[in-house]
């Protein structure tokens, strides 16, 4: 999971939606300059449900594109 967590952040900082000084875990995530509260809370939903073994929601929310 941690490894899916960690890709997703590198996606976002990758695509400038949140700042380069993102943290990727192991135990906490940081996110700085998401575009708006509801991002946020997509994105912080996703994150739980990733760190509860449900990878969909994030999958949803930070699509991997080649």
């Amino acid at each position: 999971m941690n490894d899916a967590v960690r890709d997703a952040i590198g996606r976002l900082v990758h695509t400038r939606e949140v700042g380069a000084d993102a943290y990727p875990g192991p135990v906490c995530f940081k996110m700085h300059n998401v575009p708006s509260e509801e991002r946020a809370r997509e994105l912080a939903a996703a994150l739980h449900a990733a760190l509860h073994g449900d990878l969909e929601p994030l999958n949803r929310a930070v699509p991997f594109t080649p």
